[in-house]
């Protein structure tokens, strides 16, 4: 619900640095455009932006605790704790005196009576600060998965930290540098947990604490994945997810705000917009409002595609809202909405780095700036469904499932234009075979598959399956879940991903990918679990990813622009450009259009971001 930002330095006092920290924080305002607060003493300093969800004055930040002779810890957080009732209970009857039920009084609480294993207390999206005053030590805490952001930058005394890098580059120990490696992480599709595009940048790992005092930093995990064997019929599981999904909706609905709902259509938002939508009339406090995004003229001339959408969304989307009863609102893009310049450096932005993505990063933005507009601040969304349940085609299909390197990198390098990483198809070849990048992401998965716990007496089939989940998980929703909070929170809007709920993570990780998949239907155990809350042309849809306009005038638009950045002896892109690769666009017929054309147009959309990137953030490029 918030930005945070701080500084520890062992060998100064901070107070006449309070500035600074401000700055950095004044970063993150998107993320907190309700209030701010700071705490700065001695060897730390502090600082919030806030977004209101909970109407309490006792939630505002920093909060501190204070012994008899002066404070005991301070503590910062972005996010939202799930589990706050059942913490509060917990906590009173240990002697804990709460003022209010803001979660970073409670997350602190819980700190103070459970000391470095108090993450393990803790449920829902978070990411958070603790400077124990007595101890004079700064613990970072990431969530599970990874939902909240959190990254740090470590000094000769100390170290800063942020929601965003943004915040980080507002200091001036921070250089916008970015070596060999950070590009090679902007293209290989392929993030690795803990690393960043900025060098010196690292981010707190998901289920991780970083613990910062006068003799160094080090790193500790408190969650992981465990490979535990599944006892339950399917019948058992059925009912289980059902119960455990319903519980996890139930939480994500918790704030002093109306919570909404994203809604494509598809079985993922479909079902958590119906049992939210349930538990809100239980309550005698619905309707819940639901958003979804279309493009004009999208469904009239929809063009299908075999692995990545079959069906546009808007029919669907409104057929689940009369059926489920929400308050539905179709927020309609036009093509003009999504070419401006300035959307597409607002989309840069709000990442901190470039992304080939383009009018897919410029469409969500869009989205989310309607939604606070419409004055929803929290959301739920269906983010890593497919990845708790195997929805994505590249999960299942042998080509890619058995392939020596991650699935859905198997299935970029069939296509010409994303073979050595999404959008990178128009960088110098010669650089591109110096950074390897094919080799830089091959390398990750070695290393990822080491780290995938297992069961005892596995078939081979069930062994692969249970890699293909870990590898999704730990490896491919982080990227997503990353880019799904930059784009909400760039319009103060908190999104809310109830699928990433642990207690459904763990139990459905060690299901059988055979009972995830009945009869070759990809989801079927979720589909089965809320086969009575939808209607049966929702509950059978296919997957469909995440829209991209298929109109030729975006095309044409992207080509026109990327013709202009040739053109210009200023850029700063110039260099990087491979002469036939971008000759070959220049002499083309036509821009890309149709149902694949987002993937066609991504090189030029990704050099596009890159130009503006270097210029806007003042890169130094050392390679």
């Amino acid at each position: 619900m918030s930005g945070i930002a701080g500084w520890a330095d062992f060998e100064r006092d901070l107070v006449p640095e309070a500035r600074t920290v401000r700055a950095m924080a004044g970063a993150l305002a998107h993320r907190g455009p309700d209030g701010e607060g700071e705490w700065v003493k001695g060897h730390v300093a502090l600082a919030h932006r806030r977004l209101n969800l909970l109407d309490d004055e006792h939630a505002r930040q920093p909060a501190v605790v204070s012994s008899g002779s002066g404070p005991a810890a301070v503590l910062v957080i972005d996010g939202a704790l799930t589990n706050g009732p059942e913490l509060s209970r917990q906590l009173a009857a240990k002697g804990h005196r709460l003022t209010g039920h803001g979660d970073a009084e409670l997350a602190l609480h819980a700190y103070l009576e459970w000391g470095s294993d108090f993450p393990k207390r803790l449920e829902g999206l978070f990411a958070l600060a603790v400077w124990d005053e007595r101890r004079q030590e700064l613990l970072l805490v990431r969530d599970r998965l990874g939902v909240k952001p959190l990254c740090y930058f470590r000094t000769p005394s100390g170290l800063l930290f942020a929601s965003e890098p943004k915040a980080l580059l507002a200091h001036p120990a921070v250089e916008p540098v970015v070596d060999a490696d950070g590009l090679r992480e902007l293209f290989a599709h392929s993030r690795k947990p803990g690393t960043a595009v900025y060098r010196g940048v690292r981010e707190v790992l998901p289920g991780h604490v970083v613990v910062a005092h006068r003799s160094g930093v080090e790193q500790r995990r408190y969650w992981q994945l465990a490979a535990r064997p599944h006892t339950d019929d399917l019948e058992r599981t059925v009912a289980t997810v059902r119960t455990l999904l319903s519980e996890a909706v139930d939480s994500h609905l918790r704030a002093d705000v109306p919570v909404g709902a994203m809604l494509s259509g598809g079985i993922d938002s479909s079902a958590l917009s119906a049992l939210a939508a349930a538990s809100l009339r239980d309550a005698n406090s619905g309707p819940l409002r639901t958003f979804s995004v279309n493009f004009a003229g999208y469904a009239e001339n929809f063009e299908p595609h075999p692995t990545m959408r079959a069906t546009p969304d808007a029919p669907f989307a409104e057929l689940a809202a009369r059926h489920i009863g929400t308050e539905h609102t179709e927020i309609l893009l036009d093509t003009g909405a999504l070419v401006g310049p300035e959307v597409h450096l607002a989309a840069l932005r709000s990442q901190d780095a470039p992304s080939p993505l383009g009018d897919m990063d410029v469409s969500l933005l869009r989205f989310f700036e309607a939604v606070r507009r419409a004055g929803v601040t929290a959301v739920l969304s269906g983010e890593t469904a497919d990845e708790v349940f195997n929805g994505y085609f590249w999960a299942y299909d042998p080509q890619h499932s058995n392939s020596r390197t991650f699935p859905w990198i198997s299935f970029e390098r069939g296509h010409d234009a994303a073979a050595g990483g999404l959008g990178c198809s128009l960088v110098d070849r010669t650089l591109r075979k110096e950074l390897d990048f094919m080799e830089y992401a091959d390398q990750h998965y070695r290393d990822a598959l080491t780290e995938v716990p297992h069961v005892a007496g596995e078939s081979p089939e069930e062994r692969r399956a249970r890699e293909i989940t870990y590898l999704a998980l730990t490896r491919w929703a982080p990227t997503h879940l990353d880019r799904a909070d930059r784009m909400s929170m760039a319009h103060g809007v908190q999104l809310r991903p109830p699928f990433c709920d642990r207690a459904l993570v763990e139990y459905v990780y060690n299901v059988p990918a055979a009972m995830k998949r009945v009869n070759g239907q990809e989801k079927s155990l979720l589909r089965a679990a809320v086969d009575d809350l939808l209607p049966r042309p929702v509950l059978d849809r296919r997957k469909s990813a995440y829209p991209t306009t298929q109109e030729a005038a975006y095309g044409e638009s992207v080509r026109s622009r990327f013709v202009q950045l040739t053109r210009d002896r200023g850029s700063r892109v110039a260099a990087l450009l491979d002469a036939r690769a971008t000759d070959a666009v220049l002499t083309s017929e036509a821009a890309p259009s149709g149902a694949f054309a987002w993937v066609e147009r991504a090189s030029m959309e990704m050099m596009l971001q890159l130009d503006a990137w270097l210029a806007d953030y003042d890169i130094e490029l050392r390679l």
